[in-house]
């Protein structure tokens, strides 16, 4: 930055220091003049520090405003409150959820950060009518840890300080921080939820307890023989009742909609991860798109396939990624890495084979399905997916890519090939 840039900033901030005790200092003002004034010129120089200034300009900003000139500590801490919701309900409203907040915060926040969003997405919510919170929200509040621990009586973001002994500076960089990041988060589709009446579409939360315990032991098996017969045992629970649903919700009249939700990645290498997840989602009656550059896959389904597509591919990716790290570091004759090329190469023909496996188990299980009214059934649901996928990403952009490393690749197919299904539809009978 010019040094006429840093001059122009820094009259600025004196400019918003002398309207600050302007506000504080007025004659006549009583004590709730005072503290409406300064909550109110504290948002607004939250806004501006997370919206401009570089990261020294932001931590100069959190020390003129924990320096008490510009108001009650009290009276900053409730600015910080509500700017912090205000931020948040404009997250919801482009599409974001609150699982999604704190995936994203977890890779661009350091852990104090991620940690003051969670209380701030609890807070946010606990403001609302217990009613008005979807119950997949509320399992996310769950899933995140976000609950009201603090006392109504007092700002929550000072007592959160507080209970995490950080200095009153310390923590008012991190709000800056947090909401810089939350100005910068793009719109998503928005995804439709299921019926608060809807008993979760029907989906037993037992038997997906059955199916994970089942996939876990499969994964961390030592014994070929042990892991098929668990493997064997998580296909028929899960594809039983995967079809038994499509078929009772048609006969009754009651087949939920479809729906969607997004499956978080970690790194490295997502895109190729993505693929895997895709591959997956294709041969579920599932349809998924690729936010590399975020960390996702957006996916569209029926919410027992939507379970299926996730159980599945997080026992995959940790198949994956544990034949991945055996092959070892890979270098040429001269000494040259590789790794980074072999790995990329054998993730994506990985997935390419896994998906391949997977059509041929669906077409085996169709096959062997003697209900007449099982395919029908599945044809409509195919298109309601279809629909809503177009509704949602009517702008979707296939994207080739390509194998650097062949080496990687034929590891990769081979790799696959070993895979254990966990939730297999061939072994319907």
């Amino acid at each position: 930055m010019s040094t006429k840039n840093r001059e122009n900033r820094a009259a600025k901030q004196k400019a918003r220091a002398r309207r600050a005790n302007r506000y504080q200092d007025g004659v006549g003002q009583d004590a709730a003049e005072r503290h409406a004034a300064t909550v109110n010129f504290v948002g607004r120089v939250l806004w501006e520090a997370a919206s401009g200034p570089s990261e020294a300009e932001a931590r100069m900003l959190a020390a003129e405003l924990a320096s008490g000139r510009h108001g009650a500590r009290r009276s900053v801490d409730t600015a910080v409150d509500l700017v912090l919701r205000r931020a948040l309900g404009h997250t919801w409203t482009g599409g974001w959820q609150p699982y999604d907040v704190f995936q994203i915060a977890r890779r661009r926040l350091t852990e104090t950060g991620t940690g003051l969003l969670v209380d701030a997405i609890a807070g946010e919510l606990g403001q609302r009518a217990a009613a008005s919170v979807h119950w997949r929200w509320r399992a996310q509040l769950d899933e995140i840890g976000a609950v009201v621990w603090w006392e109504a009586d007092r700002p929550q973001f000072g007592q959160w300080a507080e209970k995490h002994g950080h200095t009153h500076e310390y923590a008012l960089g991190a709000v800056i921080a947090a909401l810089a990041m939350l100005m910068t988060l793009p719109k998503l589709p928005e995804i439709p939820l299921p019926d608060e009446g809807s008993a979760r579409t029907g989906v037993d939360e037992r038997m997906l307890a059955k199916v994970r315990g089942l996939l876990a032991k499969a994964e961390s098996s030592q014994f070929p023989e042990e892991a098929e017969a668990l493997s064997a045992k998580a296909q028929e629970l899960m594809s039983r009742y995967s079809f038994e649903r499509a078929l009772v919700e048609a006969e009754q009249g009651s087949g939920a909609r479809g729906t969607g939700r997004r499956f978080w990645l970690d790194n490295p290498y997502p895109g190729a991860k993505a693929s895997l997840v895709s591959a997956v989602a294709k041969a579920n009656r599932c349809r998924a798109v690729s936010y590399e550059k975020l960390g996702f896959v957006a996916l569209v389904g029926h919410e027992v396939d939507l379970e299926l597509v996730e159980l599945l591919s997080t026992s995959l990716l940790v198949q994956a990624t544990e034949a991945m790290l055996t092959t070892g570091r890979q270098v040429t004759r001269t000494g040259q890495s590789r790794t980074r090329s072999f790995r990329q190469s054998f993730l994506l023909a990985y997935a390419q084979r896994i998906g391949e496996r997977l059509a041929e188990a669906d077409h085996a299980t169709s096959e062997q399905v003697s209900d007449e009214r099982l395919l029908p059934v599945l044809a409509r649901r195919t298109k309601e997916v279809d629909d809503l996928f177009e509704t949602m990403f009517p702008e979707v952009v296939l994207r080739a890519r390509t194998i650097s490393n062949h080496a990687g690749w034929d590891a990769g197919r081979a790799a696959a090939e070993a895979a254990k299904l966990g939730v297999d539809r061939a072994r319907i009978t």
